[in-house]
């Protein structure tokens, strides 16, 4: 492969990576003031924030890939819904408290090990951002898979919600692990983590933790979402992005 191919390479690679933070660490901004309690709201608002201090390192990488004199900011707020390389996880509304720890803990489970891998990359940029959301990502997973069990394995109540919410997002949580054309050759040089790997270890550690939670695990033979990596993404997504995207778009070039 010849430098340029590599370059293009790297910067679908780092949009996708950017864009999992991005839209779910604007998802968890959506509860600030709106916590069960007042360490949960803290909580999740500090993991929003690690989250979009992720996307924003990826971003700017992407942003020095293309070259285009387009900067993080840009890319984030001046794409449309189609452009985006999230998976379609990350963009399902929050719900209800239960809801959002199943997606957050679907996620994290992924998040972790990948991150582990990803430092080893052969790209020093992306070991680099790696090095510092795996510490981050830590923190997220047991913080989620902690709640997952006392909710799971707490009253019918919140086990039958946790349970239903499981049940929702399952089908979304394929695509993570979709080796496509990109993945394949990113992790053949060496650049990125094998996502057949990463998805062991992800079951491995899911399908225990869902055991101890006493919840069942759904099945994976029916319909499983897929092409969010090419940008076919849920309606959410777009309600999402007018949101978040208002303000650099009514008011664009302003600064404060």
């Amino acid at each position: 492969m010849n430098k340029s191919n590599q370059t293009e390479d790297l910067f679908e690679y780092a949009l996708r990576l950017g864009d999992d933070s991005l839209i779910l660490g604007h998802r968890l901004s959506e509860w600030c003031g709106h916590g069960p309690v007042l360490e949960e709201d803290i909580a999740l608002g500090n993991i929003a924030l690690d989250l979009i201090g992720q996307a924003n390192a990826f971003l700017i990488f992407a942003a020095q890939l293309e070259g285009a004199g387009r900067s993080e900011d840009d890319i984030a707020f001046f794409r449309e819904a189609t452009e985006f390389k999230n998976v379609s996880l990350v963009e399902q509304p929050n719900g209800d408290f239960g809801k959002t720890i199943v997606r957050q803990f679907l996620y994290d489970s992924y998040a972790y090990p990948m991150y582990q891998a990803l430092c080893q990359s052969s790209n020093e940029t992306l070991a680099g951002i790696a090095g510092k959301a795996v510490k981050e990502t830590k923190y997220h997973l047991r913080h989620s898979a902690e709640w997952l069990i006392r909710l799971g394995d707490g009253t019918e109540e919140s086990h039958n919600r946790v349970q239903h919410s499981l049940d929702q997002l399952w089908v979304y949580t394929a695509e993570l692990f979709e080796q496509d054309d990109l993945s394949t050759r990113l992790a053949a040089q060496g650049l990125a983590p094998n996502l057949e790997l990463i998805k062991k270890e992800w079951e491995a550690f899911v399908y225990d933790t869902l055991k101890e939670a006493t919840l069942t695990t759904p099945s994976s033979n029916g319909y499983m979402a897929s092409g969010s990596r090419a940008g076919r993404h849920t309606e959410h997504l777009g309600h999402l992005l007018s949101e978040m995207q208002i303000l650099a778009r009514s008011y664009p070039g302003a600064s404060w």
